[in-house]
């Protein structure tokens, strides 16, 4: 007596027929080989119309397809398909890869068991090549509209499109971190806000300084202003002249020094860069931050507050200023000398209470070459 039939798909016979004929017919394309894994997610919502057009078979199957049997228990197993030669052969579906997706999605458009697409295929963006499976395969990602709540905004420099991306960090300050709904009402307190790279100016090719991530922060606030009438708010401010910024840059001079077995204790730090505002008056800072810890043990300064640190090696932060970048004293649009001028505009950022002493350099050089020679002569050490 024969079995009666579980949960396997049953097709007519002239259905496979037709996808073995359009399997015979197929080419012999293949798309280039990929450099890398991309572990693709599978997909539900199957649209077997578009899908069996795109594989060259008729839109509508002669007779309909369906899934029989009891309820099954949770799957114990998944598959890790690939793609080429399996799914598709170069822009066309495999046939039989409709029918196994038949099997592997329910009539709800859910998929049965876990699937995950494996290729070494890397000439294509993930998102591109699970758009082509899609279509190929008429079905939709598993996971294309479930987008958790963002926390926190994280600003490390300045993008290329500004307008996109002042448009996109408002609408998940204003929204509280869910874009996609949307409030009536934007919060405040907004949601965290975290920034690296104060600098309003920095130094490329062109003869001119160019605009900074601290110009880029300076928008964003001003936009944020004129449209909620309150103040953006920081959870903290990395980067140069922050205090915090040049700790851990000691503690990396310090870490190299004993993998190298060097045991004397670095005592001098020479700073030097080309913007007064975000080398020089950083350096200055952390020497401020360096001579007050020597006599009262300064604790550390980070966003989760102070906690006590590793005592200091280090006894001073000496800055030196080249000509070479921001500040050029032939250039009468370059930020004013720090030596002995006039009062020069403060380049930091809001937050940042200013000081226009800090900005005065220790010593002001033509280049990063001259800054080497003068600190060996000053250190005592061989030019050569």
């Amino acid at each position: 007596m024969p079995r009666a039939p579980t949960a396997d798909w049953l097709c007519s016979r002239e259905t496979r027929g037709r996808a073995a004929r359009c399997a015979r017919a197929h080419g012999d394309g293949r798309m280039a080989a990929w450099g890398c894994v991309a572990a693709l997610g599978a997909a539900r919502g199957l649209c077997w119309r578009a899908a069996r057009a795109a594989a060259g078979l008729p839109g509508r199957p002669s007779r309909r397809c369906y899934a029989v049997g009891p309820a099954q228990s949770p799957p114990t197993f998944g598959f890790l398909l690939d793609i080429d030669g399996v799914l598709v052969r170069g822009h066309r579906v495999i046939p039989a890869a409709l029918e196994a997706f038949r099997r592997l999605v329910n009539s709800q458009g859910q998929l049965r068991v876990p699937v995950v697409f494996v290729t070494n295929a890397g000439n294509i963006l993930q998102h591109s090549k699970a758009q082509e499976l899609s279509a190929l395969l008429g079905c939709e990602p598993l996971l294309r509209n479930d987008f958790p709540r963002i926390e926190g905004v994280l600003l490390l420099g300045e993008p290329v499109r500004w307008e996109t991306s002042l448009q996109l960090i408002m609408d998940v300050l204003l929204s509280n971190g869910s874009p996609g709904a949307g409030l009536a009402t934007p919060p405040y307190p907004h949601l965290p806000v975290l920034a690296s790279n104060m600098d309003l100016l920095w130094m490329a090719e062109a003869k001119m300084p160019r605009f900074g991530h601290g110009t880029f922060l300076l928008c964003l606030e001003a936009i944020y202003q004129k449209v909620t009438g309150k103040e953006l708010r920081y959870e903290g401010l990395m980067g140069k002249p922050s205090i915090l910024t040049y700790q851990y840059a000691e503690d990396l001079i310090r870490r190299q020094a004993e993998r190298r077995g060097w045991a004397a204790p670095i005592r001098k730090l020479y700073a030097v860069g080309d913007n007064p505002m975000s080398d020089v008056y950083g350096a200055n800072l952390f020497h401020q931050y360096l001579q007050k810890a020597t006599h009262d043990g300064a604790p550390e300064l980070g966003a989760g507050g102070p906690r006590q640190q590793q005592p200091s090696a280090s006894q001073s932060c000496i800055s030196i200023l080249v000509c070479t970048g921001v500040y050029n004293p032939r250039n009468p649009q370059s930020t004013e000398p720090v030596l002995g001028g006039g009062e020069p505009p403060f380049h930091g950022h809001r937050d940042l209470c200013f000081s226009p002493g800090l900005m005065e350099a220790s010593h002001v050089v033509n280049d990063v070459n001259e800054a080497v020679q003068l600190v060996f002569r000053k250190e005592g050490w061989a030019l050569e």
